[in-house]
């Protein structure tokens, strides 16, 4: 179904768009800046960089942490690095290259306003963390340094060892907390928001849960700012925090806001394998690793010698044999399924056959191992504590497993979503990635959105609309908080006989099996069957221990379960909706007699976004359509 809603791209030439419409957006002088209120949702990299930045500025900023502090954000896990186009490498690198990479990375399901103004922003992104005094790596001669990632083919991945996220976070952390060091930002950790307060068709404000007291809190603001990251944990195993949820998006998602794509998940190839079934989160192997890792399986299925007893003449180097122009960086999509593909042959290794080699000792004898240790040691230390194998002797074994989400909640290319005044920036939202993000753009976009982009749309908005002054009073508020108050009550009278993590893990194996690296038809209908079911069974037999006024991780979870049900339902509509391949999202039904993506530009070039209509009726699909005037669409190849 098409839709009117207005993606606001700015005209003019794409290398100018942005500059132009940064100057003819609205400011608000200085001094009135301080009589104008935030709300800030989130505070990873996206929230800390749009906190810290606003703050700046000299607005008043409210920053709710769901963790005792924000140095706990899953942004901390990013581990390989951040893109940015300097060209330090002299090897041909430009904002338009970076620009290029990322759609077509993306397979052509992104907006090209949006992904350019990220490539140009990227250059200002690492000027920000160097003046922070963020201890990015560096080469001999004092430039910094930088390495490969998936989908390119110049070297633009700046990176803190394997803590680039930590690290960059730590930046921006030290930034928001200046501000509240000086008071023009309020830090309010261990807050849940679980509604979005409208007034009068804006966002107003929004309701949480302390998860110390279990209070309801009301909380107002001239604007929302949602940065709450990723759904991965839909599929209850994936490299996410456990406290990594849907339900501030889903939230808002209920009072108006579109949701883009969510079917666009992506897998990332390089993780360790699973172990049992008493786990509870998967672990990430930095996707730098393939930098100087070899990725191989033994030609012969069944070939269940160790790793150091198959000859060369008998290991298969697949991804350099399929995609000898990018080898072992090929982007993670197609990393991901040609893994799964040799595993689903019987040429996986281990002992669930469900894992391939990622083998360093080519650069081990090239480069010594004290080179090694040095770029990639904290990683090699990690999996060996969590395996017990030392990667140094023997290669890694590795499998996909879900990771980033490129759906999230739609926004124009000011950041807002169609909730006016309601801002979603970072992983939350839809905008920059298509289809498949590339490696190390996760941190790229995060910060870009925060520092650079939020601050002046924000500023744009509260320009441009009359904003009258409300209080938690307001009857919209009492009204917000009463039926999350409802919610819970309703959760706790439950007292039925299985715990949400046994539902959260029966969601998760319907949506690995449907809707993870490959759907077909006949999968999603089964799913869209079976969730409404499994809806029905932890409404009537979920069962939550201790009181909701105290702190009670039960309670916590449920909410959020609740939440990636209904996700979990509209992401499989949305997968059987698109009868295309495209990215991450593959239908077995759609691909090449290679086995590559078959897209369908003719129907299905656009962003579908979805319009909740009630938990009793079938959402809408509304319909972008994507232009491509500065790329031409073409097959995406990477031999």
């Amino acid at each position: 179904m098409a839709s009117n809603f207005d993606s606001r791209i700015p005209g003019g030439p794409l290398d100018s768009k942005w500059t132009q419409h940064k100057f003819n957006m609205k400011l608000v002088n200085p001094a009135n800046k301080r009589k104008h209120s935030v709300i800030v949702v989130g505070t990873g990299l996206a929230g800390a960089s749009a906190a810290a930045s606003m703050g700046e500025l000299g607005y008043q900023v409210k920053a709710f942490c769901v963790h005792e502090s924000p140095r706990r954000a899953h942004s901390v896990a990013a581990q390989g690095g951040i893109n940015a186009a300097k060209n330090y490498q002299n090897d041909g690198d430009s904002i338009f290259r970076l620009f290029y990479d990322t759609v077509k990375g993306g397979d052509f399901r992104a907006r090209e306003a949006n992904v350019y103004r990220l490539a140009q922003l990227s250059v200002d992104i690492i000027d920000q963390a160097v003046a922070q005094g963020v201890p990015l790596a560096r080469e001999y001669g004092g430039l910094l340094a930088n390495r490969s990632f998936g989908g390119a083919q110049v070297s633009r991945t700046f990176y803190a060892r394997g803590q680039t996220g930590q690290q960059l976070l730590l930046g921006a952390y030290s930034g928001m907390m200046r501000q509240v060091d000086g008071g023009n930002v309020q830090l309010y950790s261990r807050r849940e928001m679980l509604d979005l307060v409208m007034i009068d068709g804006k966002a107003r404000g929004i309701i949480v849960r302390n998860l110390l007291t279990g209070e309801i809190e009301s909380h107002e603001a001239d604007c929302v700012v949602m940065c709450t990251g990723g759904y991965s944990n839909v599929f209850f195993l994936s490299t996410n925090a456990m406290a990594c949820a849907v339900t501030a998006a889903w939230r808002a998602h209920k009072r108006g806001a579109y949701f883009a794509n969510p079917c666009f998940t992506q897998i990332h190839p390089t993780c360790i394998p699973v172990h049992g079934d008493l786990q509870s989160k998967l672990t990430l192997m930095s996707e730098s690793l393939r930098n100087d890792g070899r990725v191989w399986v033994p030609k012969n299925k069944g070939d269940k010698r160790a790793a150091k007893d198959i000859p060369e003449a008998e290991r298969d180097y697949y991804l350099e044999r399929i995609y000898p122009s990018f080898g072992n960086l090929a982007p993670r999509d197609i990393a991901s399924r040609q893994a799964k593909f040799r595993c689903d042959e019987g040429r996986g290794v281990g002992e669930t056959g469900q894992a391939v080699y990622l083998d360093f000792s080519d650069a081990i004898k090239r480069l010594g191992r004290d080179k090694i240790a040095e770029r990639y040691g904290n990683l090699f230390q990690m999996y060996e504590k969590i395996t017990g194998e030392n990667p140094y002797e023997t290669p890694m074994k590795i499998y996909p497993a879900p990771h980033y989400t490129m759906g999230g909640l739609w926004v124009d290319y000011n950041l807002m979503s169609t909730i006016p005044g309601l801002f979603v920036a970072g992983e939350a939202n839809f905008s920059d990635h298509g289809a498949n993000r590339l490696g190390a753009s996760a941190l790229m976009q995060g910060l870009a959105d925060g520092y650079f982009v939020v601050p002046y749309t924000v500023s744009d908005y509260i320009a441009n609309n009359k904003v009258e002054k409300v209080s938690t009073s307001h009857e919209a508020f009492k009204a917000a908080a009463e039926g999350v108050r409802a919610e819970i009550s309703k959760l706790m009278s439950v007292k039925g006989t299985r715990t949400v993590d046994s539902f959260h893990k029966e969601l998760g194996r319907l949506m690995w099996e449907h809707c993870g690296m490959s759907r077909n038809e006949k999968g999603l209908k089964e799913a869209l069957v079976q969730i409404p079911k499994l809806r029905e069974a932890f409404w009537s037999d979920v069962r939550i221990p201790g009181d909701a006024n105290e702190i009670n991780t039960e309670l916590e979870k449920a909410c959020r379960v609740a939440d990636f049900i209904e996700l979990g339902e509209l992401m499989c509509r949305d997968a059987l909706e698109r009868k295309e391949s495209c990215g991450g999202h593959f239908r077995d039904e759609y691909q090449t007699p290679d086995n590559e993506a078959l897209r369908d530009d003719q129907n299905f070039c656009h962003v579908a976004a979805w319009e909740w209509k009630g938990a009793s009726q079938p959402p809408v699909r509304h319909q972008e359509e994507l232009k491509f005037e500065n790329i031409k669409l073409s097959a995406r190849s990477y031999k």
